[in-house]
């Protein structure tokens, strides 16, 4: 008991020295974009739109107030591609990387910041896991900026064609959504080479640095944990499911143009369902949208990428969890197994608490919003939902609201920004000023009516 309330208080500092770390990123982030090279000449940015962009960078979403290829210089564009880097990496394994350059000890309360930020369950798996983060980063990065500079350097020249190259295979591979185009991938739309690449690189960073470590050890381990077999799973039925769907409520992507190709049409539709897994880059005008494809969409944003990974949402580890433990209850069993393996109560309840606390949070800033912001003709409150759960999700998707938004409006949406990339219970942790308290005391049980 004693352990359990000194781990306990443990994970309350913990929690506040994260919240603290990601918050003096953001601020850091507003000062640098706040500088007067950071746009052109006589082009001024209030503040609650530089703290936006800052907060929008930091937690990896891409919902922007103004147009990134044009509002901001390179500088600006750059500072916003070095945010989402750490963003989405975590600032703990920059701190890492800059105590191994300078050959300094790693204290145990840093390892311990790394355990948490990356979702270990060992202490002794820091080390091994910060070089797969650091090597698979630079290993997909890298290569998908080479891979885009084979289109990109012939549209555009070597300079900018490098540089759009590295910019954005650095923020799909995080997850960020931010773009130099001007209008994300609308103009790539029937280059089906740019699109699979972007969808390797979604995917690649959505995934999780410690399922790509169980996947590239496999050859000599020839097995692979519970939690990676899980992701796989969840992940695959939701891209294919989505991919369904969305290939059905969008009748093959009537959006498109007369005469594209089928194979163009499928990747499109693959690209709408890979993208709202945190990724926020788009092909085609949100709003132009039949109402099943942004039900489908709202869906997937909700659900998210994978924990340890450059991905927002409650997770697909959440999700998938929840499924299993449906049909258990169906079937009425007492066990909630999957792959010779049982869940424990422990992390049951706690995908159940993830789920009513996302609902409550989601509920209320949606309640906020639809008395602070404007509904458009022709919108309802999906209008108001989509952007919550872009922001909630780290997605970067918007039906429009993004760009009009109050300054109340504004603090919302970064607020739901900061609680989807920190995490929903390490924000709650890190607010909360009570004491730790285990109970000595158990009442007798007694059951209550459901349903």
């Amino acid at each position: 008991m004693m352990k359990q309330l000194t781990h306990l208080k443990f994970f309350d500092t913990l929690s506040k020295k994260m919240v603290a770390g990601f918050v003096a990123l953001i601020i850091i982030g507003t000062i640098l974009l706040s500088l007067p090279w950071a746009t052109p000449i006589n082009v001024h940015t209030p503040l609650i739109d530089v703290l936006f962009t800052a907060a929008s960078a930091t937690c990896i979403t891409g919902l922007t107030v103004v147009n990134t290829a044009e509002h901001w210089t390179t500088f600006g564009q750059l500072v916003i591609l070095g945010l989402s880097e750490i963003g989405a990496l975590g600032y703990m394994t920059f701190a890492v990387l800059l105590f191994n350059i300078m050959r300094r000890q790693i204290g145990l309360s840093t390892q311990l910041m790394v355990k948490e930020s990356l979702n270990l369950e060992n202490l002794n798996d820091t080390k091994s896991v910060m070089k797969y983060v650091v090597g698979l980063s630079l290993l997909f990065q890298l290569g998908g900026m080479g891979l885009l500079a084979v289109d990109f350097v012939p549209r555009f020249g070597w300079t900018h064609g490098l540089y759009v190259s590295m910019y954005h295979a650095v923020m799909s591979f995080c997850n960020a959504g931010f773009d130099v185009f001007g209008n994300s991938l609308m103009s790539f739309r029937g280059d089906s080479y740019v699109l699979i690449v972007t969808m390797i690189l979604i995917v690649a960073g959505g995934l999780g640095f410690l399922v790509w470590r169980d996947i590239l050890l496999y050859h000599t381990r020839k097995r692979l944990t519970l939690n990676s077999k899980l992701t796989l799973l969840t992940t695959i039925s939701l891209f294919v499911i989505g991919f369904v769907l969305l290939l059905v409520t969008e009748r093959n992507l009537r959006l498109l143009p007369t005469g594209t190709s089928w194979f163009n049409r499928t990747i499109n539709t693959l690209f709408l369902s890979v993208t709202p897994r945190t990724a926020g880059l788009i092909t085609m005008p949100t709003q132009q949208l039949q109402a099943g494809s942004l039900f489908v969409i709202m869906i997937l944003m909700f659900v998210g990428g994978t924990p340890g990974s450059t991905a927002g949402g409650i997770k697909t580890t959440t999700f998938g969890l929840l499924m299993f433990q449906s049909i258990a209850q169906l079937r009425g069993r007492q066990d909630v197994t999957y792959s010779h393996r049982r869940f424990s109560q422990e992390n049951t309840n706690r995908a159940l608490l993830l789920i009513f606390l996302a609902s409550i949070v989601l509920t209320v800033a949606t309640l906020i919003l639809t008395q602070t912001e404007h509904i458009p003709n022709g919108f309802g409150l999906e209008y108001v939902l989509f952007e919550v759960l872009s922001a909630f999700g780290t997605v970067g998707l918007s039906l429009g609201l993004t760009m009009h938004l109050t300054i109340i409006g504004k603090i919302i949406i970064i607020l739901l920004m900061f609680i989807g990339r920190v995490g929903i219970f390490t924000s709650l942790y890190a607010l909360s000023k009570r004491q730790a308290k285990v109970s000595l005391i158990r009442y007798p049980e007694e059951n209550i009516l459901i349903g």
